[in-house]
C-alpha cells in the first residue's frame, strides 16, 4: 500500500515554469508506476503523463508534450512533474496516481492509489 501527497501548486502567470511533487509513503515505492492527471472545472479528469517504475520511461499527453517532463527518485520516494511554458489551459487540479501494474497507463481507472490533488492556476 502507498499513500501519495502532492505539493507545489500555485497561481502563476503564463509562460513560467512550475514543479509539482508527489511524495509517497512506504518502502516499496519503486514497485509502483506513477501517473499525473488533471481536472479542470467542469471537465473530466484527463491524463497528463506517466513514468515507469525505474524512471526510465515516460509518456505524455499531446497537449503537454514537449513542455512537461516527469522524473522520479525512488530513494526519496518522490516523483516530480516539471511544467514549463505554462498556458492558461493548464489550469486544473493536478493529481498523482500509482499502481503496481496499470493495465492502461492513460486511464485513471488503472490506478489504485491517488493523492488529494494540488491546484495550479495559470493567468494570462
Amino acid at each position: 500500500q502507498v499513500q501519495l501527497v502532492e505539493s507545489g501548486g500555485a497561481l502563476v502567470q503564463a509562460g513560467v515554469s512550475l514543479r509539482l511533487s508527489c511524495a509517497a509513503s512506504g518502502r516499496t515505492f519503486s514497485s509502483y508506476a506513477v501517473a499525473w492527471f488533471r481536472q479542470a472545472p467542469g471537465k473530466e479528469r484527463e491524463f497528463v503523463g506517466f513514468v515507469n517504475k525505474n524512471g526510465g520511461g515516460t509518456n505524455f499527453a499531446d497537449p503537454v508534450k514537449g513542455r512537461f517532463t516527469i522524473f522520479r527518485d525512488n530513494a526519496k520516494n518522490t516523483v516530480w512533474l516539471q511544467m514549463d511554458s505554462l498556458k492558461p489551459e493548464d489550469t486544473a487540479v493536478y493529481y498523482c496516481a500509482a499502481d503496481q501494474y496499470p493495465l492502461r497507463a492513460y486511464f485513471s481507472s488503472s490506478y489504485k492509489y491517488w493523492g488529494q490533488g494540488t491546484q495550479v492556476t495559470v493567468s494570462s
